[in-house]
């Protein structure tokens, strides 16, 4: 069902659009963890290895394909938040074809990289294999995994958070089991479980397709509606562009500290990449509240709503706040409870450098949160710079700490390389943030005085 958050009070309408996309965002991680638990207790560490050590690109595509498509589709909330159902679906087609576009020239760059990459990467000669297999197989499935980060982030602009989430969890239990039965079965080791997650992938993006055609006749695409114009082209590119390279920037800046970490042998990667894992569980309540702040923000500037912008705002980082206190105590004091559920009778060096990175990132749990929230409400309101802006910043922070640290001070450099990232990071945000909310508020009264109402009709007078 299709949700307009351009009227009622901003926490009961953020609030429920958000916990789907937290049960989504903790499936999606599942869906990934899944791999690393599979592997880790029924191949063992020198898979698990391998699999980690290579993981940082299979997340870059992940984060590309989902920077494109939560940049074009702001467009889409935004037109949809305004009433332009016309422009909408031309929104729509345009992200299809520039999707579809995206995934042939990322497909052609990895093939044409690969080997230089993985060399780049300091991955062992024993890992080889196996990494460079589940890349590739990873690669060939890129449309199915683009479809579905399309189409999911198409229904969350429009305000259904739900359907993307019963997708998702069909999609994992299939890649649970796919990959068991490749793995333990037929004995197809670590590329068995990049074809799992392949398949899974393209059972999702079939689902939405069949969903979106059966359930939303206003959302079927007719020739007209495939206007590719350059002024459309570049209204999407100019959302989809910077938020893909924020994604891939930080994508980038981790495959970066892998590489770094792939010196220190294979405990240290599997003790890297596990707590890697669990830390992006224990962080997605903040990262599914910049997802929904983004939705509703999109629909409120759409709709010249910056008075209930700036109000959303406020409260989601408050309760943010909360969420980002109760993760950092939850891995602060159960950690290395969380760690064994990965690995069957871990080394002491893996778990030592697990609950190491653990340990000094949590304290930072507030800048995380509070830069997810200012981060996507710039993206909602078509500011798409800012994200880029901070998504740079993270990179030469983050980038910077590990290699000088490193140097000096080994393995804890990576630990408190993603701590300073995210201060700077969010320093950057909030006080963007602050700078245009205050400006397009102030504009308004200016126009219209204290009125709210003659906003809000401004806005369907177009």
């Amino acid at each position: 069902m299709l949700l307009n958050m351009t009227e009622g009070k901003p926490l009961k309408l953020i609030l429920p659009f958000m916990v789907p996309l937290l049960i989504g965002n903790i499936f999606q991680q599942l869906y990934n963890i899944a791999d690393i638990i599979i592997v880790g207790r029924t191949i063992g560490v020198e898979a698990l290895a391998a699999v980690g050590a290579v993981s940082p690109l299979f997340m870059m595509q992940v984060i590309i394909t989902l920077g494109l498509g939560n940049g074009f589709t702001v467009v889409t909330g935004q037109r949809y938040g305004g009433g332009d159902m016309d422009g909408m679906r031309r929104s729509i087609a345009t992200g299809t074809v520039l999707s579809l576009i995206s995934v042939v020239i990322i497909m052609a760059i990895t093939y044409l990289s690969i080997d230089k990459v993985l060399a780049m990467m300091n991955i062992p000669a024993e890992l080889m294999s196996d990494a460079r297999s589940y890349v590739l197989i990873i690669t060939d499935g890129l449309l199915a995994m683009m479809g579905y980060n399309f189409l999911s982030s198409v229904m969350r602009a429009l305000g259904d958070s739900k359907t993307p989430l019963y997708f998702l969890i069909v999609a994992t239990i299939a890649n649970i089991a796919l990959a068991l039965a490749f793995i333990l079965y037929l004995g197809w080791g670590v590329p068995g479980s990049a074809v799992a997650l392949v398949i899974a992938q393209a059972i999702s993006a079939i689902l939405c397709i069949i969903y979106i055609y059966r359930r939303f006749p206003q959302l079927h695409l007719s020739t007209k509606d495939i206007c590719l114009t350059k002024e459309e082209i570049w209204e999407h590119l100019r959302m989809g562009l910077p938020m893909a390279v924020q994604f891939s920037v930080l994508g980038m800046s981790i495959i970066f500290m892998q590489s770094i970490c792939n010196k220190f042998g294979a405990n240290t990667i599997a003790g890297f990449t596990t707590a890697m894992r669990v830390e992006q569980l224990a962080v997605q309540p903040m990262i599914s509240f910049g997802l929904a702040i983004s939705v509703f923000t999109a629909q409120n500037f759409g709709a010249r709503r910056f008075d209930r912008i700036r109000e959303g705002i406020s409260k989601c980082s408050l309760l943010v706040l909360g969420f980002a206190c109760f993760a950092a105590a939850l891995m602060f004091f159960f950690g290395k409870d969380i760690i064994g559920v990965f690995l069957d009778n871990p080394e002491p060096e893996v778990l030592s450098a697990a609950y190491m990175y653990i340990t000094y990132s949590v304290p930072f749990y507030f800048f995380f949160s509070q830069m997810f929230i200012y981060r996507n409400a710039c993206q909602g309101m078509g500011i798409a710079m800012i994200p880029m802006m901070t998504g740079v910043v993270e990179l030469f922070v983050r980038t910077g700490v590990a290699m000088f640290l490193t140097e000096s001070h080994g393995y804890l450099g990576i630990c408190l390389a993603s701590p300073v990232a995210w201060l700077s990071s969010f320093s950057v945000a909030y006080f963007s943030y602050r700078y245009f909310i205050n400006r397009l508020v102030g504009l308004r009264l200016y126009v219209y005085g204290n009125y709210p109402e003659r906003w809000r009709g401004d806005s369907n007078n177009g």
